[in-house]
């Protein structure tokens, strides 16, 4: 078999080359459109497709460069902990803190589920893992991120399931969450609010309310400038390098954190100590370079998957990919709805909470608007499930599957 290496140089320009292609594909499928599948998760398969042509054909094999991977991971997660501002998690009120709260919880009981199915089913419960708040709460973006980890501790194929997993999690996510909000207001006799409502939801659903248009806890840097991109550049170098320094020295403690923990963990405190001080802010830099290095190891991390390794655990994936999907089912309905409020806004949150625990805060925001666009608006659910969605359940996911991880492997 002929094996094709490629270096950093290589690899780098496939990836943008997929990167176009996953675009241009996204925009003549409408499937891959409505249910918001990534641009970089299309173009890397596709790339991936051709590899295992190669490998069960005996013709050839790829080898990449991974090294500018790993580096793109401690950009990702770095700018993950500039969003995590706790004096904004305090402004958003008991609402957000309360479904913050109850996202954890999910993330807790999808990890639990999903390695107990995969023991119970002989594969390594890791797998379940994967399968569980890897790639259901976190997307793809967590899922090619920690599927490369999981691998490493022992969990074979642990990649193509976290990928297949996240990918199976958009599409259920949109299907459950508006019958289950409607089952809920059939159940509890709920009332959609008053017209005199209708101006704000219009207000909330024509922005999104996306991260870049949340209220700061600190001025916001000029957008334009260039010593502002300088700014939030040294801000991201200082944190991965005082984060690795954090991570080697509590190795020598004899304490191990995957790479990526400490500079998240130090770009947080960095974030948290310029809202004491009210300094600026950066933030849509530290947005674009984190949507930027996510594209880039998204394509490289699809790439290099291995599709082969999938037959493996594909049984026992569905299987709990399944029960996924009736726990996130029951835990809006019997959990969500009750800690919202049992009101009508609690509805529309529980059924917004389908679409973000199993896929991602777009599809969440494709629920709710689906789902207020029949029944009437609410600002509270396009106020709570952006803010908790887009700034604060990705550090937690990641410190909780980082606890798992570790018990597990």
């Amino acid at each position: 078999m002929t094996t094709i290496e490629l270096d950093i140089a290589q690899t780098v320009g496939i990836a943008a080359v997929l990167l176009v292609v996953g675009e241009a594909v996204k925009k003549r499928v409408g499937v891959l459109s409505r249910y918001f599948i990534p641009g970089p998760i299309i173009g890397g398969l596709l790339f991936s497709l051709i590899a295992l042509v190669g490998q069960q054909t005996g013709l050839f094999t790829f080898q990449f460069y991974d090294n500018m991977r790993a580096f793109l991971l401690l950009v990702f997660f770095t700018t993950i902990g500039f969003s995590a501002s706790f004096e904004l998690l305090k402004k958003g009120g008991v609402g957000v803190a309360l479904f913050l709260g109850a996202a954890v919880g999910l993330v807790v009981l999808q990890n639990l589920l999903g390695a107990g199915l995969a023991t119970a089913l002989g594969v390594h419960p890791l797998i379940g893992v994967a399968a569980g708040s890897v790639s259901l709460t976190g997307g793809h973006g967590t899922s090619a991120a920690f599927g490369p980890l999981l691998e490493r501790a022992g969990a074979v194929g642990a990649l193509p399931a976290a990928i297949a997993a996240a990918t199976y999690g958009l599409v259920a996510g949109c299907v459950i969450g508006g019958p289950l909000g409607s089952l809920l207001m059939r159940r509890n006799g709920l009332q959609p609010p008053t017209a005199a409502d209708a101006p704000l939801q219009t207000a909330a659903v024509g922005t999104g309310i996306l991260p870049a248009q949340m209220p700061a806890t600190a001025p916001v840097a000029r957008a334009g400038s260039n010593d502002t991109v300088m700014y939030a550049s040294i801000l991201i170098a200082v944190s991965i390098g005082a984060g690795t320094v954090l991570v080697n020295w509590l190795k020598d403690l004899g304490v191990t954190l995957p790479s990526y923990l400490g500079p998240m963990l130090v770009a947080a405190l960095v974030r948290n100590i310029i809202d004491w001080r009210n300094g600026e802010l950066p933030l849509r830099q530290f947005e674009v370079v984190g949507s930027v290095s996510l594209a880039f190891f998204l394509a490289m991390a699809l790439m290099s998957m291995k599709l082969w390794e999938l037959a493996e655990v594909a049984g026992p994936l569905l299987l709990i990919l399944l029960a996924q999907t009736a726990l996130m089912f029951a835990f809006a309905y019997f959990v969500t709805f009750r800690i919202m409020g049992r009101d009508y806004d609690a509805a529309v949150i529980a059924a917004g909470h389908c679409g973000f625990g199993m896929g991602a805060t777009p599809n969440a925001m494709a629920n709710m608007q689906a789902f207020t666009a029949v029944n009437g608006p609410s600002v509270k659910a396009f106020f709570v499930i952006p803010l908790v969605g887009s700034l604060f359940i990705d550090f937690f996911n990641a410190v909780t599957i980082t606890g798992f991880m570790n018990y597990l492997k």
